[in-house]
């Protein structure tokens, strides 16, 4: 069970980081009308909860 939680918490984290950089056009534009995306919060919590799960 644990190396499965891993796995999917590192696919997780990996499709986290390759949607955040798809978005990031659309965070530029949004950031210049004073509008942030959270993707940021996203990423640092599963690679957080990642790192619990692999130590």
């Amino acid at each position: 069970m644990n190396r499965i939680t891993r796995a999917m918490l590192l696919a997780l984290y990996q499709l986290t980081l390759l949607v955040g950089i798809a978005l990031m056009p659309l965070a530029l534009v949004t950031e210049r009308l004073g509008i942030r995306l959270p993707v940021h919060r996203a990423v640092r919590r599963l690679g957080d909860a990642y790192e619990q799960r692999a130590a």
